[in-house]
């Protein structure tokens, strides 16, 4: 290119920058002519400043269009870093919770100190239905046996109780321990309590022949119930409430006193069980709750008022010591019942099971005066009940 002294490319619709050689600086505009897109120091010719702007616009056009995809890409790949990153700092923190308090938020399960979270889910295969062994309005009751080979009951809630359900969690803390501190012949063992993310129950004393409801909805199983064990059973719950409201401190108040909340050994003994909702009366407070309990044993003043008193269990007491001698609840004959009724003659005819023999005359004398002292509890003023405390005494008989 470079020897060159003549050169004609006209009419080939070049484009681009000129050589700056001796050739093209002497060209005339004839040998250059048709060739819109050159550019450069030739006479006539346009300079390239144009070209190198083009150029230059085209970088641009493509830079603007590069860019915005390389900066998405790069926020993507913060944002899903950032992600993995808290992900892991989450996983590492519930592991060290975990670590921490196994058990959940509140637990304090205590039994021979081996009773834990997993044993509980894995003797009930995750409270499968089929160890489920009864339900409640607040939760079902399943059977575990745990790897020591000890029974136990478990009340497993409905729904979990998260940590701002609990107004004041080391008051709460401190009645389930008090729970758990009762030592009474005719009182379920509670042997804790425990709150997770996934499950919250209670663990209790297991007894083999269930519920008294259970046994009274049953002929041969009522039948098996005679009238002495009848009469124990009512005196065993007056002890036990009489030891709630008496030599407890603050006193309890169990709230839900009922038939398929007493249960049986095989010597037909009675146990109170289910303190899901028990109450503390404390000296300091208003005792003021909402509504608890089992529709049919609950005191008539808790319909105006929600102050708990241990009145309110008396009156339960009432209601479940006449289902004992009906085998059946006493709802057909509450409403008969009023004070003056208790001075006539009282008709055991009408108020025995009929699915048990006559009783003789000794245990028919037994039985009014037990009826005599239930009708005195179910007296619609509370402060004109007796206290547990004076039934239990007047059925030492």
């Amino acid at each position: 290119m470079h020897g060159l002294s003549v050169i004609d490319i006209s009419d080939n619709q070049l484009q681009g920058p000129v050589p700056n050689s001796t050739a093209f600086r002497n060209a005339s505009v004839e040998a250059l002519e048709g060739n819109k897109g050159l550019c450069g120091g030739v006479k006539g010719m346009q300079p390239c400043k144009g070209f190198l702007s083009h150029k230059q616009n085209s970088g641009a056009k493509r830079f603007a269009i590069v860019f915005p995809v390389l900066g998405a890409l790069l926020v993507s790949m913060t944002l899903v870093a950032i992600f993995i990153l808290r992900k892991r700092n989450s996983d590492s923190g519930d592991r060290q919770r975990s670590n921490q308090n196994p058990h959940g938020l509140f637990s304090i399960l205590n039994f021979e100190g081996k009773l834990v979270y997993d044993e509980i889910v894995r003797a009930t295969n995750d409270f499968d239905a089929q160890y489920c062994i009864g339900n409640g309005g607040h939760g079902s009751v399943y059977r575990a046996e745990l790897p020591s080979g000890q029974v136990v009951a478990i009340k497993k809630f409905h729904s979990p109780l998260p940590s701002d359900q609990i107004v004041d969690k080391k008051e709460f803390l401190t009645e389930v321990e008090a729970l758990t501190e009762i030592r009474h012949r005719n009182i379920v063992k509670l042997y804790g309590f425990c709150s997770h993310a996934r499950h919250s129950f209670l663990v209790y004393e297991f007894l083999k022949r269930g519920s008294l409801a259970a046994i009274l909805s049953s002929d041969a199983a009522a039948q098996e119930l005679g009238w002495s064990q009848r009469m124990n059973v009512i005196k065993g719950v007056a002890d036990a409430l009489s030891y709630l409201h008496h030599d407890c401190f603050p006193p309890i108040v169990h709230r839900d006193i009922s038939s398929k909340n007493l249960l049986l050994d095989l010597e037909f003994e009675a146990h109170v069980a289910d303190f899901g909702i028990a109450k503390f009366l404390k000296p300091d407070s208003s005792n003021w709750t909402e509504f608890a309990g089992t529709y049919g044993y609950v005191a008539p003043e808790l319909a105006y008022t929600m102050k708990i008193t241990e009145k309110c269990d008396v009156y339960s007491f009432g209601v479940l010591a006449l289902e004992v001698i009906k085998g059946k609840h006493p709802r057909d004959f509450l409403s008969s019942i009023s004070s003056s009724f208790l001075n006539t003659d009282i008709e055991l005819d009408e108020m025995l099971d009929p699915r048990l023999p006559a009783p003789s005359r000794s245990v028919q004398e037994k039985l009014r005066s037990i009826v005599e002292v239930v009708f005195s509890c179910l007296n619609e003023s509370p402060e004109s009940r007796p206290t547990m405390k004076i039934v239990s005494q007047q059925l030492q008989i």
